[in-house]
């Protein structure tokens, strides 16, 4: 009987998986392997959150296979030797993976089909797996990819989406296939305490919940701090554990602008990834060069220490930063808040701030991190560079009651309203229940100053 194997990576999870419905075809026998990549812990990447979430993704796809007869082969090592040994002991002739948009990514399946073919074997590979419409799928006439969102979408918008496929019924192992013991988050140190549950079971309970509850009134609350009232479903589209492809079309189908505004998310995502195969680089180098004399650790250290810990002295910038620490993730309007402190306020390089929080995030992906953080510091694709996000005037447009600094901030739960945005502001009375709360660590104008005078040297 032929073999096949299937090599999962950003996509754990058994419901519309192409590789391995395209594996099981002619009721083919199928490996199912997840790789402990090496190069993956070399570069940095292995985060403790992440790599506790990715453990209990790995248990549930294991508990999924065996229920329909098969199991999980978990190796470790280099990705392209540990699948051509899979491939070799299964007797297998075809390889299945899903494409992904970055650099390494295209370099993994460069090094992969050659290996393959080498040893007469094919590989196979799956757009439209990691993202509902893949990169290089919607192309402006003048160049391989959009640099402007706005453009990008309304192509986006226009793409007939492949139908959404069901989970397989069997899986069947070939005999004789071992596998590593499967990891558990219990034996990491380091991670958050409030980190949420991984795996496609807790991703599709997330998501029934969501388009039953929330998703009606997200255009109006997706930026609402204190409400959380976004999906946090970003941890289960890095992981895979969700489709992209099944996201939209089962928010299309519950209809209304807040699910319009979710599927436009969605597409940020995609245009992300777009922007990233198409120019790699930019995952560390400016894709708009501006020049910029940021600070660097050792210029700043005493500053970004206080972002980092959540001591800046700006209630809602340090709030954001407590929630990063305590649960490996923050809500997008923080996120944006938090970057756009350091780059713009501080004048700190991007790549400090966004490596702290691939550090931390249980969803740090690369694309959407990396291209987010420099959409922040006007070196991406925003088409106002210049923009500056005051984080009192956003306090009090998006947390205006201040409960989301009360309940991430306990030096001031007992300052009541607004005015917790401010304490600098208080009253004597006042300021004495909120001494332990650090002063600001640079003011608003001076930070302002400093940004456009570097610029202005440009």
């Amino acid at each position: 009987m032929s073999v096949s194997v299937v090599l999962f990576t950003a996509d754990l999870r058994l419901h519309d998986h192409p590789p391995l419905r395209a594996a099981l075809e002619g009721r083919r026998q199928v490996v199912p392997l997840f790789v402990r990549d090496r190069a993956v812990t070399a570069a940095g990447f292995a985060a403790p959150n992440r790599l506790a979430f990715l453990a209990d993704c790995l248990r549930d796809l294991d508990a999924g296979l065996r229920e329909r007869g098969g199991q999980l082969v978990v190796r470790s090592g280099d990705v392209v030797e540990e699948v051509c040994k899979a491939a070799a002991e299964a007797d297998a002739d075809e390889v299945h993976l899903s494409a992904d948009a970055s650099a390494y990514a295209h370099s993994r399946e460069r090094r992969l089909r050659r290996a393959l073919e080498a040893d007469g074997r094919r590989l196979y590979v799956h757009d439209a797996v990691t993202a509902a419409v893949a990169p290089g799928t919607v192309t402006p006439a003048s160049s391989d990819h959009f640099a402007v969102f706005t453009p990008y979408f309304r192509q986006w918008s226009g793409q007939r989406l492949r139908d959404v496929l069901t989970a397989p019924r069997a899986v069947r192992l070939p005999p004789g296939i071992g596998s590593e013991e499967l990891p558990s988050r219990a034996a990491l140190p380091g991670l958050s305490p409030g980190l949420a549950e991984g795996g496609e079971r807790a991703g599709r309970k997330l998501l029934t919940a969501w388009l039953r509850s929330g998703i009606a009134a997200y255009a109006d609350r997706q930026d609402d701090l204190a409400g959380d009232a976004t999906s946090r479903l970003s941890p289960h589209l890095h992981f895979g554990t969700l489709s992209p492809v099944e996201l939209v079309h089962r928010a299309r189908r519950a209809g209304g602008p807040g699910a319009e505004a979710f599927v436009r998310q969605v597409a940020w995502r995609d245009f992300h990834r777009q922007v990233l195969a198409a120019r790699p680089a930019a995952a560390r180098a400016d894709y708009r060069a501006k020049h910029d004399r940021w600070r660097s650790e050792r210029t700043a250290r005493d500053d970004i220490e206080a972002w980092r810990e959540g001591r800046t002295g700006y209630p809602v910038v340090d709030a954001a930063m407590r929630q990063l620490l305590h649960e490996g993730w923050m809500h997008n309007r923080a996120r944006l808040l938090t970057a756009c402190f350091l780059a713009k306020t501080l004048y700190v390089d991007w790549r400090i701030g966004a490596r702290h929080f691939l550090d931390l995030l249980v969803d740090g992906d690369l694309a959407n991190n990396q291209l987010n953080w420099q959409w922040v510091a006007g070196t991406g694709t925003d088409t106002r560079p210049n923009r500056v996000l005051n984080p009192v005037t956003q306090a009090g447009r998006h947390d205006p009651d201040g409960a989301y600094v009360r309940r991430w901030v306990p030096e001031l739960a007992g300052i009541a309203g607004a005015a917790v945005h401010e304490p600098w502001k208080l009253p004597e009375r006042d300021r004495v229940r909120a001494a332990a709360y650090p002063d600001p660590i640079v003011g608003l104008a001076d930070g302002l100053a400093r940004f456009k005078r570097a610029r202005s040297r440009d």
